[in-house]
């Protein structure tokens, strides 16, 4: 007996263990595989991915599904293997300058909803956290009882996105932002793991992971909104900068002799493209609308003072995108933010300049698009953040609470 428990802890079982460790942790990061994927990325073979992932569909841990029939190809479908849905969730909340925006994923990578809800924009974080917590709790329940979130409570991480810069998410830099007490917040209120970084960044992870650029590996994001700042994915993998500040295209300067900027400079992008600017500079030409969504209207009625301030935001933005396509190499540029609801009105006059200040040899290499996952982009991104199913996030920091965790 005593040779026989040892043989159940043996090598052998411990050999084994690791082998379904490693199937777990890429169904984990990456989403449903097939066999045939798993084999690859696991470098097991084929012999013993069988026994291993036979053990784990019987065990229920792993699920085994095939494709929708409109989704199919022609010929057999390809089976393909999940982690249970139901054994736990990941969440991503994206706290912008005046809405709070949240998505789950469960551990099947399927999207178990999102929602969003504005906010004036000197709302406390204990206020904003409480509206994050209400829509999750609609999301898993329709109701706002947070003791009634169910299987939600099974979260494996919050990634969560803020306004500006962030150099070291989580650590006491944050104090000067204001928010150096809300991983804490979050991590008390639903007691999980926080990852916190900037939500235009996440929303450039995002758009590379399931959206408008999931098919390029050198992607520039712009977001024109009530800022302007965008994200950078290079060679493959998501850029963040030396002190976090990658991606601030906002402050590019456009005019040196125009408006001041927040950020202390003068004439930067922003000062020019941001909504507020935009709308300020449509009733200086003589438009009445007000708001985005009566701007919005004047864009679809062909209004000749709402295109003609497209028309000069785009060039502004065509030409800082040219610049920073010469710098990068980005191979697929997306642009999002309500101001990018203007469709061809704005996305147009961006296409003809950044084409007039691109090099000749940059012009076919070089697409346009439209950012697609809209308003919880920054939260998806938070939550491909929290997950690591991408290899785009292969040589992105981590947070310090998972290297003490390895060294435990």
């Amino acid at each position: 007996m005593l040779s026989g428990m040892r043989e159940h802890d043996g090598p052998l079982t411990r050999l084994r263990r690791g082998h379904e460790q490693s199937v777990l942790e890429l169904l984990r990061k990456q989403g449903p595989l097939s066999r045939a994927e798993l084999g690859t990325r696991s470098g097991l073979s084929r012999t013993t991915l069988h026994d291993i992932v036979g053990g784990l569909l019987g065990s229920g841990v792993v699920v085994a599904t095939t494709p929708q029939v409109e989704s199919r190809k022609r010929g057999r479908p390809v089976e393909k293997l999940s982690l249970d849905p139901a054994a736990g969730e990941a969440v991503g909340i994206d706290f912008a300058r005046r809405a709070v925006h949240v998505a789950a994923v469960n551990f099947a990578h399927e999207v178990v909803g999102s929602a969003s809800e504005p906010h004036a924009p000197d709302l406390s974080w204990p206020a904003r956290v409480d509206i994050a917590e209400h829509l999750l709790a609609d999301l898993a329940t329709g109701d706002r009882d947070r003791s009634r979130l169910g299987h939600l409570d099974a979260l494996t991480g919050i990634g969560v996105g803020v306004v500006g810069p962030i150099a070291d998410p989580g650590s006491e830099h944050a104090h000067a932002q204001g928010i150096d007490d809300l991983p804490d917040l979050l991590r008390k209120r639903f007691g999980a793991p926080v990852l916190l970084d900037n939500n235009t960044r996440l929303a450039a992870l995002a758009e590379a992971v399931w959206g408008a650029a999931a098919d390029s590996g050198d992607v520039l994001y712009l977001r024109l909104s009530h800022g302007v700042g965008g994200g950078l994915v290079v060679g493959g993998a998501l850029h963040r900068g030396r002190y976090g500040l990658s991606g601030e295209f906002g402050h590019i300067t456009v005019d040196p002799h125009g408006r001041t900027c927040d950020c202390g400079k003068t004439g930067c992008l922003e000062t020019r493209a941001c909504l507020d600017a935009v709308l300020c500079r449509y009733r200086e030409t003589g438009g009445e609308a007000t708001g985005l969504g009566g701007f919005l209207d004047a864009v679809t009625a062909a209004e000749p003072a709402a295109l003609d301030v497209l028309e000069h935001v785009g060039a502004d933005v065509g030409g800082v995108l040219a610049a920073v396509c010469h710098v990068v190499g980005a191979g697929v540029i997306v642009v999002g933010g309500e101001l990018a609801e203007a469709g061809p009105a704005l996305l147009d006059p961006v296409e003809r300049a950044l084409r007039h200040h691109l090099m000749p040899l940059a012009h076919h290499h070089v697409e346009l698009r439209r950012a697609t996952l809209g308003e919880t982009g920054s939260a998806l991104g938070g939550i491909a953040l929290v997950l690591h199913e991408s290899p785009l996030l292969t040589h992105y920091p981590r947070p310090a609470s998972e290297d003490s965790e390895d060294n435990a």
